[in-house]
């Protein structure tokens, strides 16, 4: 069987017997090669079903390029907004940045794996337990970059690092009006109902204080 070259954009395609084959090989600069043995068939046959190959290669490619333009396309339309956005969008962006960067920096976020270990919780799965405190609304959590952090200062050491029963208590206060990054802002900011105090660092002596201060606020914007 003699040996015959089929060029097809990047595609290098040969027919012929396996020793004819393997002197080509040793010649190509290829990263892959891709071989197809065939019994019973003549180099025309062999060649035809080469070309078919090749016609099937590049209408593979050509669609995965044009699914690849279609999906940059989505995602484009998807980031960029419908509008540019105002003066008062990026100020009020900005500053709520500024709010989360404040309350990522301080030292009292813990990630599921961190409580895992302090509570001796199982490590093969270490979400369970702090997601489901989460779900059953006894502590809270900011997620940031897919992650959840939750608040050192909810947790009590005294019983192995389970959540402090006043945090369910202040979270149901507050009830839907706050989601978990709106509880960290009122945590760490200062509260005039405790002298001046964040309730954050009260929590743990005076519970009852803190749950006042958030009933407190609460009635506030009740009222208006």
């Amino acid at each position: 069987m003699t040996t015959t070259h089929a060029q097809a954009d990047l595609l290098d395609v040969m027919t012929g017997s396996p020793k004819e084959i393997g002197r080509r090989l040793n010649q190509l600069d290829a990263d892959q090669v891709v071989a197809i043995g065939l019994e019973h068939v003549s180099a025309k046959e062999a060649g035809a079903i080469a070309e078919t190959l090749v016609r099937f290669v590049q209408l593979v490619g050509l669609t995965v390029s044009r699914h690849e333009r279609e999906t940059l396309e989505s995602l484009v339309e998807i980031l960029v907004p419908r509008a540019p956005p105002t003066p008062t969008q990026l100020k009020e962006a900005a500053m709520l940045a500024r709010a989360r960067t404040a309350v990522l920096q301080e030292d009292n976020w813990l990630t599921t794996a961190q409580i895992a270990d302090l509570a001796g919780f199982s490590t093969s799965n270490p979400s369970a337990q702090p997601n489901k405190w989460k779900r059953d609304r006894l502590i809270f959590a900011i997620r940031h970059r897919g992650v959840d952090y939750f608040p050192s200062y909810g947790l009590d050491p005294k019983t192995g690092f389970r959540p402090l029963k006043v945090m369910a208590k202040v979270i149901e206060t507050f009830g839907e009006s706050k989601d978990g990054w709106g509880l960290a802002y009122w945590f760490s900011s200062a509260n005039s109902f405790l002298g001046g105090k964040r309730p954050q660092d009260v929590l743990a002596k005076q519970p009852d204080r803190v749950i006042a201060a958030a009933a407190d606020e609460q009635e506030a914007v009740a009222h208006g």
